[in-house]
């Protein structure tokens, strides 16, 4: 088809205005939000988008993992549609951008070809994925990666938060379990608009980030475990400190990683302290290992190195180590095709752009297994996320928007 006109953009103070008003349900202490997934939160933003995405003629469907998918129908039934969306979901401290940007971006292209009198031959589907962050019910991406058929429908019911909750429960007691079938739909591409969570694009002084790549990842659960003793009086030299092991496993991460530079990261997130008491030397020690990179072969290096190291650091200081990964996916490459229509959006639009791979985990990863992707990046403050002070400025969010309008416009093809 022939490209859509330079001067083709959406309505930026909408979309902007859009993002702030989301902002508003579950909002978080010091300027973010927490609208953790399947909480009283999530399902007043979930209510809020419906209306939105009903009020510009979509239809909405919603599946068993609670996916919900906003259909703008198209002038051939029989095409498969294309898909745009992230997720609205966010981390306990979160921003108001990270997902949000991606699933409210897919409804401004939306509103924008309603504004425009524009068709299109293939259907266009706006996305929210479910459980997205992970950090109440692990692993992330957890809804994507079921509808790709990587991860198991039940086995994804049966996580439980750090209250025991189930998240096929949870997802029962918020009214968000949908009649669909998971994986079920076809999709013609995917298309994800999301913030960097990095700092390259701002530092480069770029407006977008055509993503490439994105990077693999492996979490890996580790046990240290030592012996429960008063902190007063037990002799040092009698001491099994499981505190010490994840020291020493912490510097040994860094290390692995380091060796590893420039494709590769490394860190130890999530810890958690047994008993954690003031004047108890520590018993056990539960933390998880975060390793990625784009490089298969390094990835599964960096954890072949911690499994064959680790015990060995661990049982110097008289304490034992056992790891499991909980998390994983191969590096993407997203398709070819995509990335060129995205680049030449960028370019047609007059942005800056450059080619970026992707530090984070997003649902595009899973749903390139099963479809064309792509993601587009726009640049956020200091590369900072997962924080109450993530920051963009409508003129990012402006030039991501516009380059994913002319993307979807070129895969759904124009009806004249």
């Amino acid at each position: 088809m022939t490209a859509p006109a330079a001067n083709l953009r959406i309505n930026a103070d909408r979309l902007w205005d859009s993002l702030e008003e989301m902002a508003k349900i579950g909002p978080g202490i010091a300027g973010g939000n927490n609208r953790q997934t399947l909480t009283d939160e999530d399902a007043e933003g979930r209510a809020l988008f419906q209306k939105w995405c009903e009020e510009a003629g979509c239809t909405m469907g919603v599946d068993e993992m609670g996916t919900m998918f906003a259909l703008r129908p198209g002038t051939d039934p029989d095409a498969l549609p294309v898909y745009v969306g992230s997720h609205l979901d966010t981390q306990p401290t979160g921003g108001k951008y990270d997902g949000v940007l991606g699933v409210l971006g897919g409804l401004e292209v939306v509103r924008s070809l309603n504004d425009l009198g524009i068709r299109t031959k293939h259907p266009i589907v706006i996305t929210n994925w479910t459980n997205e962050e992970g950090t109440r019910f692990a692993p992330a991406m957890l809804a994507s990666g079921v509808f790709a058929g990587v991860l198991d429908r039940d086995w994804a019911y049966d996580r439980t938060d750090a209250k025991g909750k189930r998240f096929g429960d949870e997802l029962e007691r918020i009214g968000w379990k949908g009649p669909e079938k998971v994986g079920a739909r076809k999709m013609h591409a995917f298309l994800e608009l999301h913030i960097e969570q990095g700092p390259i694009l701002e530092a480069e002084g770029n407006q977008v980030g055509v993503v490439t790549h994105g990077q693999g990842l492996r979490w890996i659960e580790c046990t240290v475990t030592g012996k429960g003793q008063h902190t007063g009086s037990t002799p040092m030299y009698m001491r099994r400190n499981a505190g010490r092991g994840l020291a020493r496993v912490t510097e040994l991460v860094h290390e692995i990683a380091m060796k590893h530079q420039p494709n590769a990261v490394g860190a130890i997130g999530h810890v958690d302290v047994y008993p954690n008491s003031r004047n108890i030397i520590p018993e056990k020690v539960v933390f998880t290992v975060d390793f990625r990179s784009h490089v298969l072969e390094t990835l599964e290096a960096m954890v072949a190195e911690l499994n064959a190291r680790a015990p060995g650091v661990c049982a110097d200081i008289g304490v034992k180590f056992s790891a499991e990964v909980v998390g994983f996916f191969d590096p993407p490459a997203f398709d070819p095709v995509l990335v060129g229509r995205v680049r030449e959006a960028a370019e047609r639009l007059g942005y800056s752009h450059m080619d970026i791979i992707s530090g984070a985990g997003h649902d595009a990863c899973w749903i390139n297994r099963v479809a064309p992707t792509v993601m587009i990046m726009c640049p956020c403050v200091d590369g900072l996320s997962h924080n109450e002070a993530e920051e963009i400025s409508k003129e990012w969010a402006q030039a991501g928007a516009d380059v994913l309008l002319h993307a979807v416009l070129e895969t759904a093809e124009v009806v004249a």
